[in-house]
């Protein structure tokens, strides 16, 4: 005597869905990074999805940059000789130097030097990471950015480290950058182990944004010598070249701002960058990109990075 119809149904249905839920774990199984084959590296069976691995390892080369600049202007050395571990063995920066600072810019550029090398090892930490990719950290090249955002040859060249207006002014070009890469990371992380290390780090980022637009805001209206442009001039064409080569609008604002568009509408002074509702804005990787490369393509390699940055989204856009 054959089977029940009912139970036939139940019988089909149970395979079905024993082959749906066998077809999805073969997907999780693909999507998730078991060290060391996709990438991760961390505590002792914990488990990121790829995506969130690529996420946390791109922002390492802005960290890395950063460390250079900041330990080198204010050590007179950088990362290999802070904690060689953490360059992964990658080339070493070019054109790092000791700032001429006040004791007190020192010591705050210092501060930021260390709290890069903390956040290095955090992402390493959490994820397997990559070397540090080759940096140009010059004089030179900084002099460079400054002139394409004035749209001037200067004479003389800007310089980073020649005394502390100049290395702020160079600081403001870095953190803003990497902290805007943050915001627009968090809403596309999937866990919460990789939501709170990102949390932790725009934090950080953030504070040393605001730290270096204080301390700009401060000298605002002080004429940098030979240029005849004021220091809060220049930071709105820093950002006005930014929000041009990330080429997704107005993401980035000056200290001071047209009648209006400060908080509120109320203020022109604007110490913290943020949108109408002041929040931060957000940036994605190829904005950022665009940006460090000083070219507006994310595939066209140059400026901070001469060789292109690092990891698989980064490498991914590379031509």
């Amino acid at each position: 005597m054959g089977a029940p119809a009912s139970s036939v149904v139940v019988t089909a249905a149970a395979v079905v869905l024993l082959c749906g839920a066998f077809a999805r774990a073969q997907d999780m199984d693909k999507e998730w990074a078991r060290p060391p084959y996709r990438g991760y590296f961390g505590a002792p069976g914990s488990l990121l999805p790829q995506s969130d691995v690529d996420l946390l390892e791109f922002p390492l080369n802005l960290e890395y940059l950063e460390t250079e600049f900041f330990c080198w202007s204010a050590l007179g050395y950088g990362l290999d000789a802070i904690d060689a571990s953490l360059t992964g063995g990658g080339p070493p920066s070019i054109g790092g130097q000791s700032a001429s600072l006040t004791p007190f810019i020192r010591d705050v550029a210092t501060q930021f030097c260390y709290q890069e090398v903390g956040h290095l090892r955090a992402i390493k930490q959490t994820v397997r990471g990559f070397p540090r990719p080759l940096l140009d950290i010059s004089a030179a090249n900084f002099g460079k950015i400054i002139e394409q955002a004035l749209n001037a040859t200067l004479d003389p060249p800007f310089n980073p480290y020649e005394n502390s207006v100049n290395f702020l002014i160079a600081s403001y070009i870095l953190p803003y950058v990497g902290l805007t890469g943050y915001v627009g990371a968090n809403p596309k992380l999937l866990t919460p182990q990789a939501r709170k290390l990102l949390a932790g780090l725009l934090a950080v980022e953030s504070a040393q944004d605001a730290v270096i637009r204080t301390l700009l805001y401060e000298r605002g209206m002080t004429q940098m010598a030979n240029y005849g442009v004021g220091v809060a001039e220049i930071t709105a064409h820093i950002s006005d070249l930014r929000n041009a080569l990330g080429r997704r609008g107005v993401k980035d604002e000056g200290l001071v701002v047209a009648p209006g568009q400060g908080p509120e509408g109320l203020t022109v002074g604007n110490v913290i960058a943020g949108d109408n509702l002041s929040l931060a804005y957000d940036r994605t990787p190829e904005e950022i990109l665009a940006i460090v490369y000083g070219t507006g393509n994310p595939a066209q390699h140059g400026g901070f990075f001469p060789q292109g940055a690092d990891g698989r989204i980064a490498r991914g856009l590379l031509v």
